[in-house]
C-alpha cells in the first residue's frame, strides 16, 4: 500500500469515526429525551365521559382503562346502553391520550431527523426513516 492509499484510508477512517461520534452525541441526547417522555406517559392519565355523562372513564397513556365511574344515572340504563356508554368513554379517552402520547413524541422523532441515517454509515443498512415507518404501523416502508 503506498502513501496516498494509506492517506485515503486514514481520512476515511477520520470521516467515519466523526459521523460515529455525532450519532453518539445525538443518541444521548436522544435517550434523555425519551427517558423523559418515558415518565410523561407513565404518569399520563386521560379522562372523557359518555355523551348522556353517566360513564366517566381514566386510561393511561397506551389508552388502558384504569378507572370506571357509574352514575347513579347509568343505573337506570338497559345493559346494552350502558355497556355502549363505557366503550364510546373508554375509546374517546383512548383517542385522546394518543394525541396526547404523539403529541409528546414529536420533538423526540422530529430530533431523529438530524441524525445522519444508517445507509450513510453501511449501504446495505436498513434506514431510519425505514425503521420509523414500521413502527408506526406504515408496513409498506417495513424494514427488509
Amino acid at each position: 500500500m503506498d502513501r496516498w492509499e494509506r492517506e485515503g484510508l486514514l481520512a476515511a477512517n477520520n470521516g467515519m469515526r466523526n459521523q460515529l461520534d455525532h450519532i453518539l452525541d445525538a443518541f444521548e441526547r436522544q435517550r434523555g429525551r425519551l427517558q423523559d417522555l418515558y415518565h410523561q406517559s407513565e404518569n399520563t392519565r386521560v379522562q372523557a365521559s359518555s355523551p348522556d355523562q353517566s360513564v366517566e372513564v381514566t386510561v393511561d397513556a397506551a389508552g388502558v382503562l384504569t378507572d370506571l365511574h357509574l352514575t347513579a344515572a347509568a343505573m337506570r340504563h338497559t345493559p346494552e346502553h350502558l355497556s355502549r356508554s363505557i366503550v364510546d368513554a373508554v375509546q374517546a379517552a383512548a383517542g385522546r391520550a394518543q394525541q396526547q402520547t404523539e403529541a409528546l413524541a414529536a420533538p423526540v422523532d422530529a430530533g431523529l431527523d438530524d441524525l445522519p441515517d444508517y445507509p450513510d454509515l453501511v449501504s446495505e443498512a436498513t434506514g431510519l426513516h425505514e425503521i420509523r415507518a414500521f413502527f408506526r404501523g406504515d408496513h409498506k416502508d417495513a424494514p427488509s
